[in-house]
């Protein structure tokens, strides 16, 4: 059975059409999906600077990242 006869194929290629006729022919979608992107970038990047400081590059000394993480994540031994 060849790849490009089976219902797979027929479905996937189906599915790509789809989407890829209904993008080329949107106009306000456009618009919508260029303000999310941008609320996104905003969200991840430009907050991200100014609300999430980088903690372990500041408390943790260089090269001894990983064990800082890891006291901090588990729980101390008990005696």
């Amino acid at each position: 059975m060849n790849f490009k006869s089976s219902k797979l194929y027929r479905l996937m290629r189906g599915t790509y059409r789809l989407y890829r006729d209904g993008f080329r022919e949107m106009t306000l979608g456009r618009t919508l999906w260029a303000v999310i992107l941008i609320k996104l970038f905003v969200i991840f990047a430009v907050l991200k600077l100014f609300f999430f400081p980088n903690f372990i590059s500041n408390h943790a000394q260089k090269g001894h990242e990983p064990e800082f993480v890891s006291s901090r994540i588990l729980p101390a031994p008990q005696p």
